[in-house]
């Protein structure tokens, strides 16, 4: 699967193209500024791009108004066709946001239901509908909205009709764009039965089209297997990455890590591919969580060290900051262009040593050496063994182990390695030692 060779790379499109929150309706070509990026995501490493909502909607788009059209703030269908094929003109694959689990207000069939009531033909697309209430809207009818947020209304995946107009619409965009794959938005909340069906149709119009769930907690195997979804988020690791650093205890995401992905036989995750993030549209951005500047870069190396898919958030590359008590906006602006400093530069690196390396896109887990600020581990294949090496001290630490072999070289920096009386890990440093046989 190319996915999971792959470093993707998250844009916002309404806030990253500047739109108002509101849909005012007013047509404009914002999401050609896509085009821009390409050269600057190239150099990045990028190979694969996952876009937040982007058809029309009420407001911050995960209020769909309409599937098959692009939201009029950003442009037409044929402006994102240009955007589709000259991302893939560049090697980048295209990930969309599936947001299957509720609509807007402004849907059409949900504002039949609201001018016809019991006489609408679409009563049954919505989750529950009673007309003997009422809803904060004053709409002389209840209806469940997602987790009380009434501006969401719930489909009803048992629908046949429902599921068909979701099914034709991601053949529409496979038709119109040659999409690569999507990004389900709250899966953990998606009808099981759904997932299957959505596996299959997806699989039949494209065999290495790939699904990957937002899931928060629990088990994510539930929805992440041959059946389902390719992949889940990785939002255990998500906490255990800054928290690890902050609180001084690798320990934490060394835990995590082994759980979802240690040698023994009853770890979860073992042998999947789960996408890792430092930060998304959704959370504090990671430049601002962090107490301490320089585990930056370090936080980096740890998520492309680790098993997984590594996805950059727009902006985060270069250090930009937001906290989410400022609010979602915040969060998801509109930079006039990119920005390439150190920062940008050391993931550049890592993405190039990720996409090249058999043994970081594929190889198991195994922890080497670990104390509160410096870890090793292991990620192998049968043809390729490296050691991701982790320093979040400010002294040097002199890490002694048995490397295995004598010498190697960082997949980093390009530089050779002689293991010889012990390795030494400069203060705030992270090597990817490639082992030489």
């Amino acid at each position: 699967m190319w996915a999971y060779e792959s470093v993707f790379y998250q844009i916002y499109p309404l806030g990253f193209c500047g739109a108002p929150f509101e849909n005012d309706g007013i047509l404009e070509h914002r999401i050609l500024k896509v085009m821009d990026w390409i050269p600057h995501m190239v150099r990045l490493g990028i190979n694969a791009i996952y876009f937040s909502p982007l058809f029309e909607s009420d407001t911050h788009g995960y209020n769909t108004r309409d599937y098959r059209k692009l939201d009029v703030r950003l442009g037409t269908n044929e402006d994102f066709k240009q955007v589709c094929d000259a991302l893939h003109k560049n090697g980048i694959r295209v990930v969309l946001d599936g947001v299957f689990n509720h609509v807007g207000r402004g849907f059409g069939p949900f504002q039949d239901v609201l001018q016809n009531r019991e006489r609408s033909p679409y009563v049954d697309w919505f989750g529950r509908i009673e007309f003997g209430g009422n809803s904060p809207y004053n709409d002389g009818l209840w209806y469940e909205g997602w987790e009380g947020n009434y501006d969401l209304v719930k489909l009803n995946l048992h629908k046949e009709e429902v599921v068909r107009y979701l099914l034709d619409s991601v053949k529409s965009w496979v038709d119109a764009f040659d999409i690569d794959g999507l990004r389900l938005d709250v899966a953990y909340c998606l009808d099981e039965g759904f997932v299957r069906r959505l596996r299959d149709f997806t699989q039949n119009l494209k065999p290495d089209f790939f699904l990957v769930g937002e899931m928060l907690h629990g088990d994510y195997n539930r929805l992440m297997n041959d059946q389902m979804l390719h992949s889940a988020t990785n939002y255990e690791c998500y906490k255990g990455l800054y928290s690890s650093f902050n609180s001084m205890n690798l320990f934490e995401i060394n835990h995590s890590l082994l759980r979802q992905f240690g040698p023994e036989n009853w770890t979860l995750y073992k042998g999947k591919h789960l996408l890792s993030f430092v930060d998304n549209h959704d959370v504090t951005r990671v430049a601002s969580i962090l107490s301490n500047e320089k585990h930056l870069p370090l936080i980096y190396a740890l998520m492309f060290g680790m098993p997984g898919i590594p996805c950059v958030y727009y902006g985060s590359e270069w250090g930009e900051k937001a906290e989410k008590n400022q609010g979602d906006p915040a969060l998801r602006p509109a930079f006039d262009k990119p920005v390439w400093n150190d920062l940008t530069e050391w993931i550049s690196r890592l993405a190039r040593a990720k996409r090249q390396s058999q043994a970081l896109n594929y190889g198991g887990f195994r922890s080497v050496l670990l104390t509160n600020r410096q870890c090793i581990f292991e990620r192998k294949t049968e043809g390729e063994r490296v050691l991701v090496a982790i320093n979040a001290d400010g002294e040097d630490f002199t890490a002694h182990f048995d490397a295995g072999c004598g010498t190697a070289v960082d997949l980093i920096s390009g530089e050779k390695h002689d293991f010889g009386g012990g390795s030494v890990l400069p203060g705030y440093s992270a090597r990817f030692w490639k082992m030489e046989r």
